[in-house]
């Protein structure tokens, strides 16, 4: 299910994306519903009963989840850890790429894809451009050059009027 790999100060935990998506629905159904059981997440998830039940008990034995008696799950704390932290990613993920005028569907399902494989500096440089504001990025236009694809784009800081160009050749 996961490895580890001592790091200075602590380790670094190196999960499977499968993991992080069980840990992320059950977060998503807790907020939805309040209680979890697998059979929620056979249904959230399009999984088999047998196949949520191995994963949980794996999940159950490296300490993400707690089963109580009556089958009711709860995220303990590195459960809980990882699951927010790839929610957060999935919510905001898909807020910009709905921004980009990417449909609700297909924004949610990328998002989906791109949660895991996001290095933390390069979610956390996306994260700080969607805080700037839907109006962040006006105007991008895409023209073809002999040397490559040049993209060109107008960025105006929400609510300062200040404008920046940038333009960058993908051909490298």
């Amino acid at each position: 299910l996961c490895t580890e790999v001592s790091v200075e100060g602590g380790f670094f935990v190196n999960i499977h994306e499968s993991a992080e998506d069980y840990l992320e629905a059950i977060l998503k159904l807790r907020e939805d519903h309040g209680m979890v059981r697998s059979i929620d997440i056979v249904h959230e998830l399009g999984f088999s009963k047998p196949s949520v039940s191995i994963a949980m008990r794996n999940l159950r034995e490296n300490g993400y989840i707690h089963m109580d008696d009556d089958g009711y799950i709860t995220l303990l704390p590195p459960g809980e850890e990882i699951a927010q932290r790839i929610y957060d990613r999935h919510k905001l993920l898909t807020q910009v790429f709905i921004q980009l005028g990417i449909s609700p569907e297909t924004a949610a399902a990328d998002a989906c894809r791109v949660e895991h494989d996001l290095s933390d500096e390069t979610f956390e440089k996306i994260k700080a451009h969607a805080a700037g504001g839907k109006d962040n990025i006006r105007v991008c236009l895409k023209k073809q050059e002999s040397s490559g694809i040049t993209y060109e784009r107008k960025a105006r800081k929400a609510g300062t009027g200040v404008v920046k160009w940038s333009v960058w050749n993908t051909s490298t």
